[in-house]
């Protein structure tokens, strides 16, 4: 399969220079459970978009330490996309800012976290079984948000639930999953920006961070997931 990665993160940092960007690690994630699709990214925060005419198989939205709320002028035109796909039935994921995109473009609703950032390794808890693959009851997912959908879309079906989280990820139809976290992050890259974001956090949340990190996510398993996600869709 050939899947479009629709880049929505904003770091332009020297701590985003030093660590392979968003282009390659949905790539790296997605060939944990396929290792011959391949990939075409696009960086839609520059204004960088699909052609109207371009074919792929599905596509992946990342995350982004910007608001889909912000009035940034890519964010629009993302959304208008997002609601051009979902009419088309294009399969689409998308993780943290992109769960939140694809919410708030097919009718949904988002708030701040009620209790602040949420960083670190986190459970989760699948609350509605998937039609193409068994989840545990509970898995563990990197996470690093202050925004989160406080309503899903009509037609949405929430399969999972986290603390202060009751919408972690959903389910429309046949063509969109998504979650709230970052599947794509590894247990290095969550320690490092868990450092760069220390100060951020504040001593408690960091400390509770620093902690999580004894537990490795289920980066390969969730990978499984979103890979038969794009098989179903194409079966149907």
């Amino acid at each position: 399969m050939h899947l479009a990665i629709l880049v929505t993160n904003t770091d332009e940092s020297a701590f985003a220079d030093a660590h392979p960007r968003d282009g390659e690690k949905f790539t790296q994630f997605i060939h944990m459970a396929r290792p011959a699709w391949t990939t075409e990214v696009y960086p839609v925060k520059d204004g960088v978009f699909p052609q109207e005419n371009a074919q792929f198989d599905g596509v992946m939205i990342t995350g982004s330490p910007a608001s889909v709320r912000s009035d940034a002028d890519w964010i629009a035109p993302l959304l208008d996309l997002i609601r051009r796909y979902h009419a088309q039935g294009q399969p689409m994921f998308g993780a943290c800012f992109g769960h939140q995109a694809l919410a708030q473009a097919l009718g949904g609703a988002l708030d701040k976290n009620p209790g602040g950032w949420v960083h670190g390794v986190v459970a989760v808890d699948c609350i509605h079984p998937l039609a193409y693959a068994e989840l545990p009851d509970v898995f563990y997912l990197s996470a690093s948000h202050a925004e989160q959908v406080s309503a899903a879309p009509a037609g949405a079906k929430v399969y999972a639930s986290s603390p202060g989280c009751p919408v972690a990820g959903f389910v429309i139809a046949d063509h969109v999953l998504t979650t709230q976290h970052h599947p794509e992050i590894g247990p290095s890259f969550l320690a490092a920006l868990t450092e760069e974001m220390a100060e951020g956090l504040g001593d408690d949340l960091t400390a509770t961070a620093r902690a999580s990190l004894s537990r490795a996510p289920d980066q390969a398993m969730f990978a499984e997931i979103v890979a038969r996600f794009f098989e179903a869709a194409h079966r149907r």
